[in-house]
């Protein structure tokens, strides 16, 4: 029986708020313990929670984005649980009438477009951290009631590439919306999957696991596939899937269970009393609708046409705004916007992927790349020296002009030099010039190659090729 993987995910994006959801406490990151609380955010008896204008403003920023609904009129709820991280012993989230319903995020899977629907957005407050040590555990609540948004996708995925494209997609919106920073080591970007398989040809859903906040997409997809693959197997020998919490074990590469998976009426919810419901101004949503920037799609459809570099190339360089911007600034440097797309897509993205590093750890400024490219359109230098000289820009950042000054790498266009290394070149390679000039065109390369070669890659390839074919005459 071949089976069908039905995937939904709810991703909790920290938003770039300084201050908590419901106090004035900072949401600095790696702060010392229990330094940024208070009285509300630890959960006191009698203190009254304050909402944070500028989180609303984040979330209605992210629904537009997405294509939401956005509610005019929404409320928070209480959702009751027990953890110790949890000081109030409940959560305040929204429930049954959140900010924002019904949107979309397009994604591209190969050579296709896909539709993703989005359920829903809410907003809610981040639970504090748990410390577990080696008999007890300690708990730090700085990060107890940050501000997040809970953004749910319809279970319209239907395998683990196409979950790592949305959550890519919408990390790039959100990062270009400047709503969340996107950092998934800090946990600022978290997915929960949603994994359940069915019979291919059926529309009942089958019964779904939940696999809990996993730190990266390439993780993500691997849980996934497992998981498919698990309650594929499992239903072919006679078992049965259960509803469960699972997490993922990326050192086993397996999905581990957790706990039975809770439903809606288990969290007791009802209406938070302490916070009026969220009415939001019609001007207030047009305003933040007339501030909304170039996002990632649009980004890529103006490079396609405004510089002419491949849909492929516009695609990778927008995926991210960093990369985006790194990408622009160089063009208006130097003005050769397929050049700078194929440093970019070539050496700067392999070095970066073999550092295992982002573009916001480069060493190396955009304007630089500008400036490297500017010398070899000079002719200054060669492709060839400019790798060289790429790479140590990478490394320490210096400046193209004083690498090559430092290292000797300027191009040589004196023809003297050129046609005494040309003169050696042919005087030691009869054979290969009797062939050429037999016909063989060919060997042109080989020449130019080995007079390149020769003057250690700094001649003039344009020169080396006018007077080697002076040189070496016509052909027979």
């Amino acid at each position: 029986m071949d089976f069908e993987p039905v995937i939904g995910l709810e991703v909790h994006a920290q938003l770039t708020t300084r201050s908590k959801l419901f106090c004035g406490c900072s949401t600095e990151f790696n702060a010392p313990a229990n330094i940024h609380v208070c009285p509300v955010c630890s959960g006191h008896p009698g203190t009254l929670p304050v909402l944070n204008a500028k989180a609303v403003e984040h979330a209605i920023k992210a629904a537009l984005a997405l294509d939401c609904k956005v509610n005019m009129r929404s409320i928070f709820a209480r959702k009751n649980y027990f953890y110790p991280d949890l000081p109030k012993g409940y959560q305040i989230t929204q429930f049954d009438l959140p900010i924002c319903q019904h949107g979309h995020l397009d994604i591209e899977v190969g050579s296709s477009v896909k539709r993703v629907g989005i359920t829903r957005i809410h907003m809610e407050e981040d639970a504090g951290k748990s410390v577990h040590a080696q008999g007890y555990s300690l708990v730090n609540l700085n990060r107890a009631a940050t501000p997040l948004i809970e953004i749910v996708s319809e279970p319209d995925l239907r395998s683990a590439e196409e979950a790592g494209a949305y959550l890519r997609k919408l990390r790039a919106v959100l990062m270009y919306l400047d709503v969340c920073d996107g950092n998934m080591q800090e946990g600022n970007f978290r997915c929960d999957a949603n994994v359940s398989v069915r019979p291919v040809g059926t529309e009942k859903f089958g019964t779904r696991a939940e696999i809990k906040n996993v730190n990266s997409f390439r993780f993500v997809e691997k849980a996934i596939e497992y998981e498919i693959n698990r309650q594929a197997q499992l239903i072919q020998s006679g078992g049965k899937v259960v509803q469960e919490t699972r997490t993922y074990d990326s050192g086993k590469g397996v999905t581990i269970s957790m706990r039975s998976k809770e439903e809606a009426h288990d969290y007791r919810y009802f209406p938070e009393p302490d916070l009026i419901p969220l009415v939001i101004a019609p001007a207030l949503l047009e305003a933040i609708r007339a501030k909304l920037p170039e996002l990632p799609d649009q980004r890529r459809d103006r490079l396609i046409r405004e510089m002419g570099i491949p849909a492929y190339d516009a695609t990778v360089i927008t995926s991210s705004r960093r990369l985006a911007e790194f990408f622009e600034t160089a063009v208006s440097h130097c003005g050769n916007a397929k050049a700078v797309s194929n440093w970019v897509m070539g050496e700067m993205l392999r070095l970066l992927k073999l550092d295992e590093r982002e573009v916001d750890d480069l060493q190396m400024k955009p304007d630089e790349l500008g400036a490297l490219i500017r010398m070899i359109d000079a002719g200054l230098i060669s492709n060839t020296i400019g790798k060289t000289v790429f790479e140590e820009m990478y490394k320490t950042g210096s400046s193209p002009e004083a690498i090559v000054k430092e290292k000797g790498l300027m191009q040589i266009s004196d023809t003297s030099a050129i046609l005494l290394t040309i003169d050696k070149v042919i005087a030691a390679n009869a054979a290969q010039v009797a062939e050429y000039r037999s016909g063989k065109d060919k060997l042109m390369g080989f020449f130019v190659g080995q007079v390149m070669k020769q003057m250690s890659g700094k001649a003039n390839p344009g020169v080396v090729n006018e007077l080697l074919k002076q040189k070496l005459g016509a052909k027979s």
